[in-house]
């Protein structure tokens, strides 16, 4: 199965996130897995590029802010991201359909309140007051 046809089935049973949710998810995935263990060598196969939860939700922050600049508190709000848990639900939304590994240690604990969307994605962009 390929990623949009697991995103298809994973929202016929949770649409409570747009299919960009599950895009911008899995690229900051990789963000994450660059910043973590480097980027992959060419020829090599993939043994374990896991990262936890706040590791992901950081590579998550950095190429949100990278990619949308201005407009990512608004997007990622439309898309259904509006808390860092629900980066979590989409992880294991992936997972749950296998696209994703899991380790015995992920929790979606991991993913709650790590940091507040606001304050991340929109407060930086906000004019500095006098």
């Amino acid at each position: 199965m390929d990623f949009d046809e697991a995103v298809r089935l994973i929202r016929l049973k949770d649409a409570r996130y747009q299919p960009q949710a599950y895009d911008v998810v899995r690229l900051g995935l990789d963000h994450a897995q660059k910043i973590v263990h480097g980027e992959p060598k060419k020829g090599k196969s993939i043994v374990n590029r896991h990262v936890s939860g706040p590791q992901l939700l950081e590579g998550f922050r950095q190429h949100v802010l990278e990619t949308y600049g201005p407009m990512s508190y608004p997007l990622l709000h439309n898309w259904g991201l509006r808390k860092s848990v629900d980066v979590g639900n989409v992880v294991f939304n992936i997972i749950d359909t296998g696209l994703f590994g899991r380790s015995e240690e992920d929790d979606l604990e991991d993913f709650k309140d790590v940091y507040d969307f606001k304050d991340v994605f929109q407060r930086p962009y906000e004019p500095k007051s006098n």
